[in-house]
């Protein structure tokens, strides 16, 4: 792994860390994304403050946020990166505890305590490969650096299961409802859009580059998981009632989509688990926008409540349905390449069980169409509710400022993928490199 540009400076001297930050093909879509979203959740905070505090405390907390996603997608040093990774935690409560709905305080309990079984298996796993190896440098791990099997296996499964929680991958994945539903709508935004990216990322540059024969060893049960979470998730969507909940557990389907990727250990499907990251970031960011602009405008997420928004809010409706097509996979749109890829991954790496697992993927993309499609039916369509009916059918200047980047990014990386993978084959070659 050779980062286009790094800082690296003297951390803990006398414990040989350095203060070691870089970036490459693989991680600077993400550190584009986490800056966009950031601001337009900040911009967005300006405009419309939620209940529960002051709007700068709670944008404070945001660029906190911010800069522990952004070190843990910089860092190069295992230690520094495990840092970086718990800074989140804490602000990421404080927002869902302070400014959530109703049931928040429970809501954000159940994410500190899910985050910190991730946190001590994290940690677990950074001290057996710092102990083994001797270095906490991420750029002279990846490869294995001399680990034994039995090394490699115990880590990737500890920093596995770690990364596992923050993606989250079912049967881990029970927090994230329950978070978005009740965060406010930036929270949800960063939550969906860069948090979840964390744990995937951290599972490509850190689990599978420094256990090699680990991943190896565990990508069957990775890609069984993966398709499970898939298939799990577009049935428990078919059965929501809940707008947010809805697009929390759609979520869990889309980043099943890119574990697959992950667990074929090929380079189609780091492709698919790259593309796929920026995908769901850009396009669930533009839904839980739009969700929460609906909630704020009817008080309500049920969507027995919120038939016929098309004909009182067209400009809100046609931005719903436009964000749910573009996640449902559409051609043209960013949604289509994460998941195409995936399955293509899956069905060339051979063999019945990834054959099967690609077709079966290919039945939760078919799911998914159906349950946003259900969405849109429920909401969009019909005589309008009581509480939709006296909507107001424009939107504001800051509202279109925060939702239109979106927009553009779906559309640019649906028509010109090599916005986000033109960069990314050397540092993918390299990772491969070393699974070979």
């Amino acid at each position: 792994m050779r980062p286009w540009h790094q800082l690296d400076l003297p951390w803990v001297p006398g414990l040989d860390l350095r203060f070691h930050l870089g970036v490459d093909g693989i991680s600077w879509p993400l550190v584009v994304l986490t800056a966009l979203l950031t601001l337009l959740c900040c911009g967005y905070t300006l405009w419309r403050v939620p209940d529960g505090g002051s709007g700068r405390a709670l944008a404070a907390l945001l660029l906190v946020v911010e800069v522990g996603i952004l070190g843990t997608f910089l860092a190069l040093d295992l230690v520094l990166f495990f840092v970086f990774f718990e800074v989140v935690l804490l602000p990421m409560y404080a927002i869902i505890a302070g400014w959530g709905g109703v049931d928040r305080r429970r809501a954000a309990r159940k994410f500190v305590l899910y985050t910190l079984l991730g946190s001590v298996l994290l940690l677990v796993g950074v001290f057996t490969v710092v102990a083994a190896a001797g270095t906490a440098d991420l750029v002279a791990l990846t490869g294995g650096a001399g680990l034994s099997r039995g090394t490699q296996l115990a880590a990737f499964t500890l920093l596995g299961l770690a990364f596992a929680v923050k993606s989250p991958l079912w049967p881990l994945h029970s927090w994230l409802p329950d978070a978005h539903t009740q965060a406010p709508t930036v929270g949800s935004v960063v939550l969906a859009g860069v948090l979840l990216k964390m744990g995937t990322y951290g599972l490509i540059r850190v689990a599978v580059g420094v256990a090699p024969q680990g991943a190896r060893w565990a990508a069957p049960v990775l890609g069984v998981l993966a398709v499970a979470a898939i298939l799990i998730g577009s049935l428990v969507c078919l059965a929501q009632d809940e707008l947010k909940r809805l697009i929390a557990y759609s979520s869990v389907g889309h980043m099943g989509f890119v574990l697959l990727g992950i667990a074929t250990l090929t380079a189609t499907g780091i492709q698919a688990a790259l593309i796929g990251n920026i995908a769901h970031g850009v396009i669930t960011g533009l839904l839980f926008f739009l969700a929460g602009a609906v909630k704020d405008r009817t008080h309500t997420g049920a969507l027995a409540e919120l038939s016929g928004l098309r004909e009182t809010a067209p400009r809100l409706a046609g931005l719903l349905a436009f964000a749910a097509v573009a996640s449902l996979g559409l051609p043209g749109l960013a949604g289509f390449w994460g998941e195409a890829f995936a399955v293509i991954a899956a069905i060339q790496r051979g063999g019945a069980l990834w054959t099967t697992l690609g077709v079966l993927a290919a039945l939760g993309g078919a799911l998914s169409a159906a349950y946003f499609l259900r969405l849109l039916r429920r909401v969009t369509h019909g005589r309008p509710s009581a509480v939709v009916s006296g909507l107001a059918p424009g939107l504001a200047g800051a509202e279109l400022t925060a939702w239109a980047p979106l927009v553009l990014l779906a559309l640019a990386v649906g028509l010109a993928p090599a916005l986000v993978l033109g960069l990314a084959a050397d540092p993918i070659d390299a990772l491969l490199a070393v699974l070979r």
